[in-house]
């Protein structure tokens, strides 16, 4: 960049400087801005071209006695004027997403770097939170999962181990909605257009991804917002995908969600019923999918859950202590020897992740043949009709949870003890409360499925 030589005395005449501040030779001043030849181009700034040369003076010549006023012009000519903003005349672009390349290697280093997960084959007992999980895994449009029950019993410890066991999947390289190169229902708008021009999309095998909704997490960072900086720095009105975008395809997990506040709660239904995200803020309009598996924990006795949130769980595991002695000796035991060497503690129960995997997998690939007859599933909307559940949920994530079963078993035909086994999974958090009923709602589901069944 050529040095900018200025006049002393051409930006302000009619000033008399000080004898000490009038140099005796033009002033050479380095211009801090853009290359020139951007200051013209109307892609670069909010101003015209025809407002340009107006504004020339201001930039390239500067007096003695105002040593900041080209500066003050330069900074003035980089930020877009917020009226600028008003008018709306920004493109939608999303986030810049990494290559493949830079995706791989991100990942393999966080997988370096992350903390050990406590091995989801060495959790001992909790077979109803178990199940419910590896149904989910194995058939995503259950709905998830929510897990209450007493403190310090593992909830949370066994959701997150589920990370391991998570399949991969084939996602669009760099798209920031993971999305599906054969599925138009979960992909994000720019591959939605990609795909109706006919473009050859890159494909790349990940994880299914886990992402933790913190309590304190806001609106924005749930949603999603306007990236100011790109805004600021580029002049285009840039998407931030938020934690919405990153579940798409993937588990959302919320530990303690009974304490969540309202207006995320609002937030969840809304993504929950419909499958996408909606973003109307800032001036930006965006739908994008976000369809994923929510999982939720909590402890009852801190409060109950809105009964929307919680019929949009698919399936409700009810946790308990463990009463057995050699059982919880074997749980201390074991929990002392993960936090005493946590690498060999995980590399002892390699043979069984993999052995789990391997029957997920196969589970995931035979969903799709199993059948239910019609007489069991006339039963299982009778117990549904007799316990007067609302809706049509409960019919549907029965049947369901219960092909989910038969093909984690290896069967391609439900049984009756297939349905007797999820049913009060899928319709205990269904039934009405009576406050002045004391007996537990999954015993009322179990007695109701033997009266029909049988």
């Amino acid at each position: 960049m050529p040095p900018i030589a200025a006049s002393p005395s051409s930006a302000y005449p009619n000033e008399i400087s000080p004898p000490s501040l009038i140099p005796s030779k033009p002033l050479t001043l380095h211009y801090p801005g853009p290359p020139l030849a951007l200051l013209s181009s109307p892609m670069a700034f909010p101003f015209s071209p025809a407002t340009a040369p107006a504004a020339s003076p201001a930039l390239f010549s500067a007096s003695a006695s105002r040593p900041l006023s080209l500066a003050a012009a330069a900074v003035s000519a980089r930020i877009p004027s917020r009226r600028w903003f008003r008018r709306g005349r920004f493109s939608v672009c999303n986030v810049a997403a990494p290559s493949a390349t830079e995706q791989e290697t991100k990942a393999a280093g966080a997988k370096e770097s992350q903390r050990p997960v406590y091995p989801f084959a060495a959790i001992v007992g909790q077979e109803e939170m178990k199940l419910c999980l590896l149904l989910n895994v194995i058939d995503p449009k259950i709905g998830g999962v929510m897990i209450m029950g007493d403190r310090g019993t593992g909830k949370s410890t066994t959701v997150r181990s589920l990370v391991d066991l998570l399949p991969d999947i084939r996602v669009v390289v760099g798209d920031p909605f993971n999305s599906d190169p054969d599925d138009p229902e979960v992909m994000g708008p720019e591959v939605r257009e990609r795909v109706l021009q006919g473009d050859n999309l890159p494909v790349v095998a990940a994880k299914i991804t886990m992402v933790d909704l913190p309590l304190g997490a806001t609106e924005d960072r749930v949603c999603g917002t306007i990236d100011i900086e790109k805004a600021l720095t580029d002049g285009v009105k840039a998407f931030e995908p938020g934690l919405l975008a990153k579940a798409n395809r993937g588990i959302l997990y919320v530990d303690e969600v009974n304490l969540l506040d309202d207006h995320l709660v609002d937030v969840l239904l809304d993504s929950a019923a419909s499958g996408w995200n909606t973003v109307e803020r800032e001036g930006i309009s965006i739908s994008h999918p976000a369809r994923f598996i929510l999982i939720g924990s909590g402890n009852p006795e801190e409060g109950e859950l809105r009964p929307q949130l919680l019929d949009r769980f698919g399936m409700h595991a009810q946790v308990g202590t463990v009463r057995d002695a050699e059982l919880r000796v074997k749980i201390v035991e074991e929990r002392a020897r993960f936090d005493r060497d946590p690498k060999a503690f995980r590399g002892s129960y390699v043979e069984d992740q993999e052995k789990l995997q391997e029957q997920i997998s196969s589970a995931r690939s035979n969903l799709g043949a199993v059948q239910i007859d019609h007489d069991l599933r006339v039963k299982i909307s009778k117990v549904c009709s007799e316990l007067n559940v609302d809706g049509l949920r409960g019919d549907i994530v029965t049947n369901r949870a219960a092909k989910a079963l038969a093909a984690l078993k290896g069967r391609d035909t439900v049984t009756v003890e297939d349905i007797g086994t999820v049913i009060p999974n899928c319709l205990r958090h269904r039934l009405r409360k009576d406050p002045l009923e004391s007996i537990d709602s999954g015993l009322l589901v179990v007695e109701k499925f033997y009266e029909v069944f049988t």
